[in-house]
Order: structure tokens, then sequence, then C-alpha cells
């Protein structure tokens, strides 16, 4: 046996024997029968700093759920703030190293917004990728040294996006360092390589600034509403940002110059090994994975119980994408259930009631599996094996395989293809997708997470970005359009999710078993419902629009 299957064995045991706490989670039952009521988790107080100095950029402090937060206010105004950051703190060159997910669109966003400043975005990639094509096609060249291989970029470059995928940041992260000038800021849009430093017992190299600038949404969203916002002033997508290294009290100033130039409306400020966390975490939960099985799990519910196929899909699929997207997106979460009639309202709350534990099984042992650093080892091996680099060769590459192939998504197409007018919030589907959402919300506040990092890996992200994808084109269409570690994720736990919603939660509605109306209780009196609503005031000014 494995010590990560060891591993594994011993934190599922901890989760069944131990109750959430502040510290630990809340026992989570194996069958649906109700002994006792598993109400909200306890919040863990967040202990971190929330506050950071920039000497060219305005703070503004919002309050959330009781905490207070500092904020910076991006948008087109502030292009000219990000110039005079930059050249304050002598960066007359950054290099994207990647073109993968967040690659072409930070390069573009921040070329765009640069322009005419005399600050060069040189993009690096691997001496004979077929990405030279994209980036040359995106309007860099070789010619004119905004192209190149990518160590020599890295050597030239005085801030370094490190934007490839994360498993090849863990294979070569060694060399990456030693390209680095003496003095560079490096930067990361994710903090996979933290915790991959972690389980080795390294770190960055010292004589470097580290910082991260995560937008909350995949790449092709940061470009189009980059895009939209030459229209309309404030569209983009938020970032969260976080200092891990600061060599001469710059790093802050240059992580939002950054996250204001790619476009973001808003920057929040989080921790690297926090935002790994809740990021690893949250697309595999209601990001990606779990809303791909909530939606395999219903639409064979509703076929079974003698729905047509289109209409099973548009009550499993087009109900979450369409107007539960909307409204969440708009005004809250606690808003779908509040648009139901009297009827409606005891359908979504039987389907909450009955999938909220069932939800928040799954996402405990996915956030442990993050946080131990089984999930980064995961990633890093699947990489390998879909690359052919596995341990001892003896494996050609595996191709990653679609998600949407299967009967089901083959309706999909029809049904987008057919559209016409709105359709309604169906009430069963609505709840089980908003279970599964409060479930992630209370876990991440339970570990600890700050108020706008929960919201913005539970709520604002899968509705602002990533659910007018699948709503565009289907699941594929979403999943794939991210990062590996997310595509990789996605996969992987979204069976899991089908699952047990599957196996325990339609089970207890169907045979009317006892259902814990106190979970209902708590969502409708949940502090994160006013938080939520300060954090609707920040979404983008336009809503993004997908081919």
């Amino acid at each position: 046996v494995s010590t990560q299957s060891t591993g594994v064995t011993q934190l599922a045991m901890r989760r069944f024997a131990t109750r959430f706490s502040q510290t630990s989670f809340t026992k989570l039952p194996c069958l649906a029968p109700v002994t006792q009521p598993i109400v909200a988790l306890s919040r863990s107080k967040f202990t971190g700093s929330l506050d950071f100095d920039t000497k060219h950029f305005d703070k503004e402090e919002i309050h959330l759920a009781g905490t207070t937060e500092s904020v910076i206010v991006g948008g087109r105004h502030l292009f000219p703030k990000v110039v005079d950051a930059f050249k304050a703190n002598g960066i007359q060159k950054v290099g994207v190293i990647g073109w993968g997910s967040q690659g072409p669109a930070q390069a573009q966003n921040l070329r765009d917004t640069l322009e005419g400043s005399g600050i060069n975005v040189a993009v690096g990639l691997r001496e004979g990728s077929s990405s030279f094509a994209a980036a040359e096609a995106a309007g860099f060249s070789r010619l004119d040294g905004t192209l190149g291989e990518m160590y020599q970029v890295i050597s030239e470059s005085d801030m370094v996006l490190l934007l490839i995928s994360d498993q090849a940041c863990a294979d070569h992260h060694q060399e990456v360092f030693k390209a680095l000038k003496p003095g560079a800021v490096l930067g990361l849009s994710h903090g996979f390589l933290l915790g991959h430093l972690d389980s080795l017992g390294s770190s960055f190299p010292e004589d470097c600034s580290v910082v991260m600038v995560a937008p909350k949404g995949m790449g092709p969203s940061v470009r189009r509403l980059y895009e939209q916002g030459k229209q309309v002033n404030g569209a983009g997508i938020n970032v969260s940002f976080a200092i891990e290294q600061d060599l001469n009290g710059s790093a802050a100033d240059l992580a939002i110059a950054w996250g204001v130039g790619v476009g973001a409306p808003y920057c929040f400020q989080t921790g690297l090994r926090r935002e790994f966390t809740s990021d690893i975490f949250g697309e595999r939960g209601i990001l990606l994975g779990g809303v791909h099985g909530i939606a395999e799990s219903l639409f064979r519910r509703y076929t079974a119980e003698g729905m047509d196929d289109e209409a099973a899909f548009k009550s499993a699929v087009e109900s979450i994408t369409g107007p539960i997207t909307k409204t969440i997106s708009h005004v809250g979460i606690k808003a779908v259930y509040d648009g139901l009639d009297h009827d409606g309202k005891q359908v979504f709350a039987d389907a909450y009631c009955a999938s909220y534990v069932p939800s928040l099984d799954i996402l405990a042992e996915c956030y442990e599996d993050v946080a131990s650093g089984n999930e980064i080892s995961s990633v890093i091996l699947a990489g390998r094996r879909h690359s052919g680099d596995s341990t001892g060769g003896e494996l050609r590459p595996l191709p990653m395989g679609e998600v949407d192939n299967t009967h089901m998504w083959q309706v999909g197409k029809k049904v987008r293809s057919e559209r016409a007018g709105e359709i309604s919030v169906h009430p069963f589907t609505a709840g089980v997708y908003c279970a599964m959402m409060m479930a992630q919300i209370d876990l991440l506040l339970s570990r600890g997470h700050c108020v706008s990092e929960v919201i913005n890996e539970s709520v604002i992200e899968a509705v602002d970005s990533l659910n007018p994808y699948m709503h565009a084109r289907g699941v594929s269409y979403m999943v794939d359009n991210c990062s590996v570690t997310a595509r990789l994720g996605a996969r992987k736990w979204a069976p899991r999710f089908d699952y047990n919603l599957m196996q325990q939660a339609y089970v207890a509605i169907d045979r009317k078993e006892p259902l814990e109306t106190e979970l209902m209780d708590a969502f409708l009196s949940h502090e994160i419902h006013e938080a939520i609503s300060v954090c609707a005031g920040m979404r983008p000014s336009v809503d993004i629009f997908v081919e």
C-alpha cells in the first residue's frame, strides 16, 4: 500500500469519526436517515492580514460578514498608474511564460494596457512549441523581441509571469529559478508551485520578489471581458493578489498594477497558500467538477421519471446556466429561492436538505486532499501520464479524453440550437445546485478563508465566468478552456459528486426519509447573503458575451 493511499485512508477515517468545528470537520453520515442535525459548520475566524501598503493606487474598505477587507478598484482610467508603478520600480520588460489558458489573455491584455509606454511585453515558449504560431497570430514576433525561447525571455525580463502548466512548473522550476535575473519579480497566477515546494521542503529564491495575481475566471474570460471593457469601463475579471516575498517594499504595487493591467475591476488580497488551497479545491467543487456531477445526475433522474430528453436537459443544465446563474450573479443565492412560488419553494427545500450533506461529504474529502498535498501530487503524476513522461517511461501518452460525447450532451447541442425565449428555474435543480454552493461556502469559512475569497471561489467565478461557457457550448467548452490542473480535477471529482447525489440525496427524497429541515433554516439566515450582495456591486459592469 502506498504512503499516499495510507494517508488518504487516515484522512477519511478522521472525517467520519469527528465533528466539524473550527479545527475539524463535522461527522458526515454515510446513509440518509437523520439521527442528529448537522446544520451549519462552525466558522473559523480569518486570522491573516487583509491590509497592504500602496504608493500608486487608492484603497477602499469593504465590510463582509463582520470582517473588513481592503480592495483596489480598477478600471481603464487607471492604466496610466499601471505604467507609473512599473516604471517607478524598474520594470522595463515583462516576460509572460506559457500559452495555455491564462498566457494568451494576460500577455495580450498587458500589451494593450502598456501600449506606447516603452515597457515591452514578451512571450516566452518552449523551443519547438506549437504555440509559437498562435502567439504570432496574436501579434507577438521574434523580429521585434516580443516572442522567444522561454529561458531567454526569463533571463531578460524584470518581471516574469510564469503561466505554464502546474505540472511543468513542478518539473522545471529549478531551471526557471536559475534563469531569473537577480532582483527580478516572479509572478504567478496560481499558488500551486508553492504547494509543490512545500512538499519538497524547498522555497523560492531569496533574491527575487514573489507575487501572485489570480484572475477569478478562465483565460478566455479574462481576454473577452477586457475587450468588452474597451467600450464599457469596468468590464473585466476580478483578481486576487498575494505577496509571498517582497525584496524592497514594492511588491504590492507591482501585483496591483499587474491585476489592474489585465483588466480587473477589483483586486482582493489573499495569501499564496490560501489561494492554491481554495482555487484547486473550488474548481473541483461547484465551479467545474461539482456542477458537472449535478448536471449528469439530474439528467438521468429526470429521464428516469419520464421527461423527454430535451426537457430533461433544459431542467438539469439550462436551468442552471440560464436563470439560476443570472439570478445569483445579479441578486444572490437566496434570491433563487425567493423567486419561486409556494410549491416550488417546498421542492427547493427538500432538494436542498437532501443534497447538502452528500455534497459536503465529497467537498470535505476534496479539501483535505488539496490541503494535505495529495491532490497536488495527483496533478503532477496525471500530467506526466498525459504527456508520456510517466515514471519509467513504460506508458505511451494517455489522452485526457472528452467529457461531452455522451447522449446527454449531444441532446444539449440540439437544445442550444433551438433556443427560443427564457426558461424558468427548475426548483429541484435549484435546490441541489444551491446546496452544493452553500456547502462549499460553509466549508471554506470553517477553514478560515477570508470572506471575499470564499465568495470569489464559490460564487462569482461560477456565475460570472464559467457557467456562461457551459451555457454557450456545453460542459467541455467550459472545462477544457481552463488550466490542465482544473481539467484534470473536474474529470476526477465530477463522478464522485454524481455518485453521492444519486446514492444518497435522491434516494432520500424518493423514500420520503426525514430530512434535516434545520439546514434550510440555516440557509435562509446565513450571513453570506449580505456579503454576496456587497460583492454583487463589484461584478463586471457587463455580462460576459460568449460566442
